[in-house]
């Protein structure tokens, strides 16, 4: 993971003595997880540029753990893309200009000066609105873009990962402080255990912005890993010591109406799984892992897979489902596979049910039919629950969503009649029956927010 900071200022080379690291010189150190390497690719008059470069150890990270049982322990995006790794190499390296001395300069460090930060690939879990969100009305100037999964296969759409470029006249503190807090809210998760030293960093290192930020409470939850003890603490000494008033806790725009139906439509996932008599079930597409940890409390389901096409994510699932502490029998029983809902695999036969939660708006059109011939050709469960948005609900949300998709990855949403058209017609090719039905509140113009497809095999 490359970070480059750039100050454009004459004498540029103010940004060494604003480091502690001398501009003529590679620096090397040892972290508990890698090592960091400082160097400067640039040094003129007029501008110069330190890099931070980490080398993350990936093997490391996880040897010893005992667990072998996912590619993804060791095949992961840890060591390319900026987060919390990047935040404890800042506070180590550049500790003295995070907390704001300069000591051989010390007028440095209280001055403005025209900085630029880039990172090669910075992970936003969400949607790519959360870099303008988090960092806009801090003051940046901002240019994101978001990379592709695979440069040589456009057709396997885009990643998560944005290379990030920020503009901003400030001091070099507050520009740390910034990306020392920020990178593991992007990320949304953090690589140590989270106590209450973490909620003392937070406001240490937010104290000059966090309370004025409009979004302070994802910050907080995200940093402190949605440990709800831990974000009340935080937000309740932001509202003491500045005066503002309780907001809220809600990690998405739609707030607690978003959550509540999340949960409603997981529960409704569930109890239509088992009306089924399913025991061996598919959650393809599996996210993090909510839906993995309601089934997995229900001891009517013997067996569950769950499938994704991110590692990071199913490193989270794995945290999420505590697979790494629980007895081997429940290792057995609960199951996760990296791959992807385009391509045909053998481990996904032979099953009663699968879950496609809130999955199929993430494809672009053009690979839906490869969806179906997979799906519903080729691993064939004898039923499927699939849901997905139902766009005519989104003004309910408000005005601005008339024309707007509910995330900024959704490659398109349908309406009830679009949704019914192209399920009867897959159920049709593929000789399964299809009934439909809604989750959430009920607008009698407008129907529910979510849709529910039930198909089952035809005798």
């Amino acid at each position: 993971m490359l970070l480059t900071i750039t100050l454009e200022r004459e004498p540029a080379g103010d940004l060494g003595y604003l480091l502690h690291k001398h501009p003529e010189r590679m620096q090397t150190f040892a972290l508990n997880f890698g090592s960091a390497h400082v160097f400067y690719p640039e040094f003129t008059e007029t501008r110069c540029t330190a890099a931070l470069l980490l080398d993350v150890d990936a093997i490391g990270l996880v040897r010893g753990r005992g667990n072998d049982a996912l590619a993804s322990h060791y095949v992961n995006d840890r060591p390319y893309v900026a987060s919390s790794f990047m935040s404890v190499a800042l506070a180590e390296i550049f500790r003295s200009a995070l907390n704001g001395r300069c000591r051989e300069r010390p007028e440095l460090a209280e001055l403005e000066l025209p900085f630029i930060a880039r990172m090669s690939a910075v992970p936003c879990r969400g949607h790519g609105d959360y870099i303008h969100e988090l960092f806009g009305p801090l003051g940046y100037e901002i240019r994101a873009k978001r990379l592709p999964l695979d440069e040589q296969f456009p057709e396997w759409g885009d990643s998560v990962y944005y290379q990030v470029e920020l503009h901003h006249r400030i001091r070099l503190q507050e520009l740390l402080s910034h990306l020392y807090i920020l990178l593991p809210v992007l990320d949304n998760d953090k690589h140590y255990w989270v106590g209450d030293d973490e909620v003392q960093k937070l406001l240490h290192h937010g104290s000059n912005w966090l309370a004025g930020h409009p979004h302070r409470e994802r910050i907080a939850q995200r940093y402190l890993k949605h440990q709800s003890k831990l974000v009340r603490s935080v937000l309740s000494m932001l509202r003491e010591s500045d005066g503002l008033e309780e907001s809220p806790l809600v990690d998405e725009p739609m707030g607690e109406e978003k959550l509540r139906l999340n949960d409603e439509r997981i529960q409704r996932v569930v109890d239509t799984l088992k009306a089924t008599g399913a025991k061996r079930v598919l959650d393809l597409g599996c996210g993090e892992g909510k839906l993995l940890r309601a089934l997995a409390a229900d001891p009517q389901f013997e067996t569950i897979i769950g499938m994704d096409v991110s590692p990071r994510t199913l490193e989270i699932a794995v945290d999420r489902l505590y697979l790494d502490r629980v007895p081997d029998e429940q290792q057995t029983r609960i199951q996760l596979h990296q791959g992807s809902l385009m391509y045909r695999d053998q481990r996904l036969l032979g099953f009663d049910a699968a879950a496609i939660v809130e999955v199929v708006e993430h494809l672009d059109p053009a690979r839906l039919l490869r969806f179906e011939q997979t799906l519903f050709g080729y691993t064939r469960p004898r039923s499927i629950v699939l849901t997905t948005p139902n766009r005519e609900y989104n003004i309910r949300f408000g005005e601005w969503m008339r024309d707007r998709l509910r995330h900024a990855d959704h490659r398109f949403e349908w309406t009830r009649a679009e949704f019914q058209a192209w399920a009867e017609g897959v159920a049709s090719r593929y000789g399964y029956a299809v009934t439909f039905d809604g989750i959430g509140d009920v607008d009698e113009a407008l129907g529910t927010p979510t849709q529910l497809a039930l198909f089952r095999q035809s005798p």
